[in-house]
């Protein structure tokens, strides 16, 4: 049997690579969603939204903006779409606006507990003669992180990298920012951006299985 391509719909390297040393190889495509304005209209309709779903509803928004795109190309296989953000003390966090945000974000982090909650979303563009389902389903995949004391020198140092401008919650596990993470309790790729268990369990709830997604699979 032949791999079924998966498409990530997001820019960010950390997912990509997860799934590449996963034995996946995705094909890449960004979304033009205005996340501002998809948390506004939701907010509208819903009222305040809670840190799960402003995950979850950027990253079906992501997800569906790449999934019509590919659908017009009439394009075959899964999409997944992913959105990352921070809960601390109540508040929701995603990427800084500025460097000054950063420090302010790392001031309050700094020996304290978050929740990273990472959404996903998956739609099934696979063509009826290939056993697509039409799925289009999504979940949250939750990790507590435990943040180390630091100093301000050791912030705004960390800041100057410019490395937490890219992350949501102004931090990486993966690349310099994991000398700040004491432990985590939950799934450590769901830190990265993208939770391999989470992904197999959508896959499945649309009749894939995991090794009908990697190039590893000796059938």
């Amino acid at each position: 049997m032949s791999v079924i391509p998966l498409c990530l719909a997001s820019a960010s390297p950390a997912r990509a690579t997860t799934l590449t040393r996963a034995g996946i190889q995705p094909m890449i495509r960004v979304s033009e969603v205005d996340e501002p304005v998809v948390l506004a209209e939701a907010e509208e309709r819903f009222g305040v939204l809670e840190a799960e779903d402003v995950a979850l509803f950027l990253a079906r928004a992501k997800c569906e903006n790449v999934a019509s795109a590919l659908d017009e190309e009439e394009w075959s296989g899964l999409v997944i779409g992913c959105d990352s953000v921070l809960e601390l003390d109540g508040q929701v966090h995603g990427k800084p606006a500025s460097p000054q945000e950063a420090v302010q974000r790392w001031l309050a982090m700094s020996g304290k507990s978050g929740v990273l909650h990472t959404g996903h979303w998956l739609v099934d563009l696979r063509h009826h003669a290939e056993s697509g389902s039409g799925a289009t389903i999504g979940a949250v995949a939750s990790t507590t992180v435990h943040f180390a004391q630091l100093s301000r020198d050791e912030i705004e140092s960390y800041v100057a990298t410019g490395e937490p401008m890219h992350a949501a919650g102004a931090f990486t596990i993966d690349g310099l920012g994991g000398a700040f993470v004491e432990r985590i309790d939950g799934d450590h790729h769901n830190v990265v951006g993208i939770s391999l268990p989470l992904l197999r369990s959508l896959a499945r709830q649309a009749g894939v299985g995991w090794f009908d997604l990697t190039s590893l699979s000796s059938r």
